[in-house]
């Protein structure tokens, strides 16, 4: 994870770097924190959508009449719990924790300038191992003969067209925002001959605060 989010920091302030020099009184650079809640959608086991955190940067630039061009890196720590049963059989639920990367590129068409906009467009998210306490490993994942360890190596890469809005003023702003993975976030699981076949997509929606500088 560390050398992937290296990378992208790179890309990003090398397309900084770039628009800076194109649209250089137009741009601002945004400061992102905020939180998410990360929900996997699977028939394989049960799991709940749980909430996380975000922070990132992003660059907002004019691109054309009514429409905003926006890039940004953004970090997040993402998390869900899975049903379980634990000895002696007792129903458990295992937060799974996941460190990711994401690389955006959104249009933003601007309803109110410098106040309310609609954002859309793709992201990709570079994801690390899921993470579970040492505890819970041999936790076995209801209706299934999975241990909780079983299915923590995930797919590394995810698709996911995002929308949503953003909303305030000129160097304060807040936005929400969905995002939903075409990919199959646990086609990894199924190269490693566990019996199952595994298909789950994520979902996750944002919140977050924006100080443009």
């Amino acid at each position: 994870m560390r050398k992937i989010a290296i990378s992208i920091i790179f890309v990003f302030i090398t397309l900084s770097v770039f628009s800076q020099y194109k649209y250089r009184d137009a741009n601002r650079i945004g400061i992102t924190a905020g939180v998410n809640q990360f929900s996997l959608y699977t028939n394989n086991f049960q799991t709940k959508a749980e909430l996380g955190w975000n922070a990132g940067l992003s660059m907002r630039g004019n691109f054309y009449n009514n429409w905003d061009m926006i890039y940004g890196i953004q970090f997040s720590g993402n998390s869900f719990s899975v049903s379980t049963t634990s000895i002696p059989l007792v129903i458990e639920q295992v937060n799974y924790k996941l460190a990711s990367g994401q690389l955006s590129l959104l249009a933003s068409y601007k309803i109110i300038d410098s106040h309310l906009s609609i954002e859309i467009g793709p992201i990709i998210q570079v994801n690390g191992k899921l993470e579970i306490d040492s505890d819970k490993v041999n936790n076995v994942i209801l209706g299934t003969t999975l241990l909780a360890k079983d299915i923590q190596d995930i797919s590394k890469l995810n698709v996911y067209p995002m929308v949503g809005i953003t909303f305030g003023m000129v160097h304060f702003r807040a936005n929400i925002l969905y995002q939903y993975g075409l990919n199959n976030i646990l086609g990894n699981l199924n190269n490693q001959n566990l019996g199952y076949n595994f298909k789950g997509n994520a979902g996750i929606l944002n919140g977050n605060l924006i100080i443009y500088l």
